[in-house]
């Protein structure tokens, strides 16, 4: 898999550096960026969260870092007392300085059996890593109380965006989340995924495919465990008449039953949650229309005369149609707009209603 981020290098100028520090925090290295150039009068601070993606290590987010701190404190320059933003990274499991079998990290094509399994194991792990972080920060950067981390917020990349999604829903802390090249279809998008690689768990069943669930690829204690986890798995077992595992039709609305079990899953897990999912409409790798099914019936249900639209989620889906599996400027931009814009809400001003935006750029 190439660099995701790669496209930035030289699509977009190199925002301005910004100041970095490390730290050993539960025996992860962690690197906290804008420390230095917090407001002393900035008595809250919100901490961004960036999940890097897979085969890439914490560095690859110094520049969006770079790009979210910046933007924040000069929207910010002349209120000092507004509230201040760091951002923080660190390895993902199994990669990086915590890299314990490179073969995990890799697909069914390069001989990696346990595809499936690893990734969404490495990346579930990771999203347990931001919450055991979450506990500890403030701890070991305001140890005397200088600021009080007051709001936290995600931004992930391809298995970091994975990892945002379970981030937002698993996550009480975290108000709000950037999925940048992610999926919240993670069935969907390796079932498909099995079937581009000709696996035999795909092909030796009539129809192929059949027999997938429950497979070696797809064991049903591995499958059991995404349907508490993942984003669609997690909300559509509720929906009786919601087939799988490919899901590339409209999904049914829920009955008047299955709506009265999904709004208090949906209240715990993201009312009041800002969302901004970021795609490229010619991705291969996480190609858009794997999460499609689920983000059109998840975007009905939340938008204005949804069933769930007191839940005062906002959605945000934008697709930059050129872009294959990357992280391109215009996406970089559209983060920053809406971190920024995230920050800027008053407490008191939050959308009372669910609302969503969806964009083509």
């Amino acid at each position: 898999m190439t660099d995701p981020l790669k496209t930035l290098d030289s699509g977009r100028p190199k925002p301005a550096a910004v100041s970095q520090k490390v730290y050993a925090i539960a025996g992860i290295s962690v690197t906290v960026f804008g420390l230095e150039e917090l407001r002393s009068q900035a008595t809250e601070v919100a901490c961004l969260w960036l999940l890097h993606p897979r085969l890439a290590t914490q560095e690859r987010m110094t520049d969006i870092a770079a790009s979210t701190i910046t933007d924040w404190n000069t929207k910010t320059k002349d209120t000092p007392t507004a509230k201040g933003l760091i951002a923080v990274s660190f390895d993902q499991r199994n990669h990086g300085a915590r890299m314990v079998n490179p073969l995990a990290n890799e697909a069914w094509r390069q001989g990696n059996p346990r595809h499936a399994q690893d990734m969404f194991s490495i990346f579930q792990g990771t999203a347990r890593d931001t919450s055991l972080l979450m506990d500890y920060l403030a701890a070991f950067v305001f140890p005397n109380g200088e600021h009080k981390i007051s709001e936290n917020l995600v931004l992930g990349v391809s298995l970091g965006g994975h990892a945002a999604w379970s981030c937002l829903l698993h996550e009480p802390r975290i108000s709000a989340g950037v999925v940048i090249i992610g999926c919240p279809d993670y069935l969907n998008l390796m079932v498909d995924r099995a079937r581009l690689s000709k696996l035999p768990s795909w092909t030796k069943s009539n129809p192929p495919g059949a027999e997938i669930l429950g497979s070696e690829a797809f064991p049903a204690s591995f499958v059991d465990i995404v349907e508490q986890y993942d984003p669609a798995s997690l909300m559509l077992k509720h929906v009786k008449s919601a087939s799988g595992p490919l899901r590339d039709e409209t999904l049914p609305a829920p009955t008047d039953q299955e709506q009265q079990e999904l709004r208090p899953l949906l209240t715990r897990c993201l009312a009041g949650k800002r969302i901004l999912n970021l795609s490229g409409g010619v991705d291969k790798l996480v190609p858009y229309q794997r999460g499609e099914a689920f983000l059109k019936w998840f975007k009905s249900a939340i938008s204005v005369n949804g069933w769930f639209e007191e839940g005062a989620i906002t959605f945000e889906d934008i697709i930059d149609q050129a872009a294959g599996h990357e992280v391109t400027p215009k996406m970089v931009d559209e983060a920053v707009r809406f971190i920024s814009e995230t920050l800027a809400i008053n407490e008191n001003s939050k959308e009372r209603r669910g609302s969503v935006r969806e964009s083509k750029i």
